[in-house]
């Protein structure tokens, strides 16, 4: 139990003091997170609203991918990534492997397929008649895909919310592009993983701590503005 005190007293520490790495690697893992939740966002949920309100040969067989992918392993996503941005691979040329871009990339393919499983449960539990009654107003399909995503705005600010969750907790991929290299692509999940390798337990524990309020924080300022929406 001392070690876990220890841990929360060097947490507090390293927060009030302004330690110069844990600033940076907390800046970074935001960076990273965010910017890959961002992108899982402007990809799933057009594809999401696509696959809720469209019907095509194959559709089942496509919501039923993107339900796997919900699930897909991150060192799997981890590995494809490599494997495409190695020297040898299709996007080698780039030399974006050990790169916060590279992390992004992957973080940015385990989100996606939330955010979309999300936004096409949000769009279909709407009620069909509110699609009839704006197309008889008049509704151009640009203005009813966006009273549609309107009215589902709580549901879409869930799959952010889920979309964001499922990468700022992730280690295995961001490990495997990133590389934990100190000052360019070390984050909070890989610095946890190093510092316990390390057997520097107390560490662990303050970048743990200093992770879940950085998670919470976000997590509740989304929520406080889902809920707002539903009031509004």
């Amino acid at each position: 139990m001392e070690i876990f005190w220890q841990g929360l007293q060097e947490a507090f520490r390293l927060l009030f003091t302004g330690d110069p790495e844990v600033l940076d690697i907390t800046l970074r893992t935001l960076k990273v997170s965010g910017l890959a939740t961002l992108f899982s966002v402007l990809i799933g949920a057009p594809l999401g609203i696509l696959l809720a309100l469209t019907s095509f040969p194959g559709r089942r067989l496509l919501i039923s991918v993107v339900n796997f992918g919900m699930g897909l392993p991150p060192v799997v996503v981890g590995l494809v990534v490599w494997l495409t941005f190695t020297r040898y691979g299709p996007l080698g040329a780039l030399n974006l492997l050990y790169t916060p871009a590279a992390m992004i990339f992957a973080q940015a393919i385990i989100a996606s397929p939330i955010v979309t499983g999300f936004t096409v449960a949000a769009i279909q539990s709407l009620n069909p008649k509110i699609r009839l009654q704006i197309l008889a107003l008049g509704a151009s399909r640009g203005q009813l895909l966006w009273l549609l995503a309107r009215e589902a705005r709580l549901g879409l600010l869930a799959a952010t919310i889920a979309g964001f969750g499922g990468v700022i907790s992730e280690v295995g991929a961001s490990m495997m592009v990133g590389g934990n290299i100190a000052g360019s692509t070390k984050v909070l999940t890989t610095a946890i993983v190093l510092a316990v390798g390390q057997g520097k337990p107390e560490l662990a524990i303050a970048l743990s701590v200093i992770l879940f309020l950085l998670a919470y924080g976000i997590t509740a300022f989304l929520t406080a503005a889902q809920q707002r929406s539903s009031h509004a």
